[in-house]
């Protein structure tokens, strides 16, 4: 998620935590660096302005060709736009006869300007189709809630969500749905906002829209989000060199529980793994591997009151960052899926 917001550069995008992620990330002249969240360009071009780099930037979106073509023609021979899944940035450097790179930026979840095009639909302000799709292809939200059986749709719910009414939530969309086709954003969230009502104000302090938690919930399962950022994880452990800077952006609980936990992981802070990380991003037969991972920052870095006063968007977002050792990348569970969609 990125902050829209008029530049000289961009007048549509200035990135979260810009400085912070440029200070950790640390470009110095003759790296090469992944932006595997490429959206508007922001990060892409602090690290191209911060040293003389190459940056390599990563995004499933059809929409930021443009964006990245300008940004090739303006850093020509430095900057370089893979179409693609950050999730396969292993796969998609091999193809590129790259073996390794200094650092791999992240920004985890739906930009501005997807979220403020009604016509992706992920969001309720403003009427769209119910889509919600990052890549435009693949199952839609729509497809999802008039399609999908009640208890499914309430796990989903609830569990991408956190939403504890998931199941009246699920029971009163699977009753309008048989009235007709569920097909637009405004429908949805009006749905949801009778199902389990809506105070604007409690005790003076301003609620968040019901719908809002069941929204993220859809977008998370549409574009399997939480799987693509386990799989983007341990892709950045395969690609990073001795030293190299691995520094993820997250916006809520769900994926920052996964980052913080990959982590201390990987760093030798719990050998044993985490319940909350996902199985097929611990070691083998519960083996014993050497740290892969040193934490550049004890907890997460969150943004500055001024940055949240200037983007109200920017208040729920933590920067963890980690150190790439010597040894070798972690013997995974099982195999990495090869396929599928990141951001």
């Amino acid at each position: 998620m990125n902050m829209m917001e008029k530049t000289e550069h961009d007048p549509r995008h200035l990135p979260v935590m810009r400085d912070e992620v440029i200070r950790m990330a640390a470009p110095k002249d003759g790296e090469t660096f992944i932006d595997g969240t490429f959206g508007a360009g922001g990060y892409s071009r602090a690290l191209l302005e911060a040293a003389n780099c190459i940056v390599y930037a990563i995004d499933r979106d059809p929409t930021v060709q443009e964006t990245a073509a300008a940004l090739s023609a303006e850093f020509e021979g430095r900057f370089h736009f893979l179409p693609g899944c950050f999730s396969q940035m292993d796969e998609l450097l091999a193809a590129q006869n790259i073996p390794d790179v200094d650092g791999v930026v992240l920004d985890i979840g739906v930009s501005s300007m997807q979220f403020d095009d009604p016509e992706r639909g992920f969001s309720f302000q403003n009427d769209g189709p119910l889509s919600m799709r990052m890549s435009d292809q693949g199952v839609s939200a729509e497809d999802v809630v008039n399609d999908m059986g009640e208890e499914d749709l309430a796990n989903i719910i609830y569990q991408y969500g956190e939403e504890k009414k998931s199941r009246r939530i699920a029971k009163v969309i699977v009753q309008n749905r048989a009235n007709g086709r569920i097909t637009r954003t405004v429908h949805l969230a009006n749905i949801i906002e009778k199902a389990i009502g809506y105070k604007r104000y409690i005790r003076g302090k301003k609620q968040i829209h019901p719908a809002t938690r069941s929204f993220q919930a859809l977008r998370i399962y549409v574009n399997d989000e939480l799987g693509e950022l386990a799989k983007g994880l341990a892709a950045a452990e395969h690609v990073l060199a001795p030293e190299g800077r691995l520094c993820v952006v997250s916006f809520h609980s769900l994926e920052d529980r996964i980052i913080k936990n990959f982590f201390k992981v990987r760093s030798g802070g719990d050998s044993r793994g985490s319940r909350h990380l996902p199985q097929a991003m611990l070691p083998a037969n519960n083996e014993e591997m050497p740290p892969s991972f040193a934490m550049i920052s004890k907890g997460g870095v969150k943004p500055s009151k001024e940055e949240i006063a200037q983007n109200i968007r920017s208040r729920s977002a933590k920067l963890r960052g980690g150190l790439r050792t010597t040894a070798a990348p972690w013997v995974m569970t099982q195999a990495r899926h090869k396929t599928g969609e990141g951001k």
